[in-house]
């Protein structure tokens, strides 16, 4: 006589078989969710490295540029005339103008490089 408790081989396999399937399931869902966190890890060390480079190279090109200005007021001191005034005016607005392109081409290509997924 059977009771309520009994379970067939058939059902114990199915029971065991479903379980088995289940923890694999919970393992692959826990894998692929420790893959998410490291990888946005990573992303997250990345950015920080790469927006700490644009912040140095930002004050780098700052402090060539201050230096710069100070270079072309001590030379407006020693101009001779009106004219001597003009050229070093144009000669340093030239100057700055090539500079801050160059500047600008520079952290641009930074800013791309930081935009980029990493390689796997």
């Amino acid at each position: 006589m059977s009771t309520a408790f009994d379970i067939s081989n058939e059902m114990r396999a199915f029971a065991e078989k479903s379980v088995e399937q289940a923890r694999a399931a919970f393992d692959s869902f826990v894998s692929a969710a420790q893959q998410a966190v490291n990888t946005a890890q990573n992303q997250a060390i990345t950015a920080q490295t790469g927006a700490r480079e644009v912040g140095e190279l930002a004050m780098r090109f700052a402090e060539t540029n201050i230096s710069s200005s100070f270079q072309f007021a001590q030379r407006l001191f020693q101009a001779k005339d009106p004219q001597d005034v003009a050229r070093l005016h144009t000669e340093y607005v030239n100057s700055q103008m090539a500079a801050l392109a160059e500047q600008a081409k520079e952290l641009s290509q930074k800013a791309a490089a930081m935009a980029k997924p990493p390689a796997h």
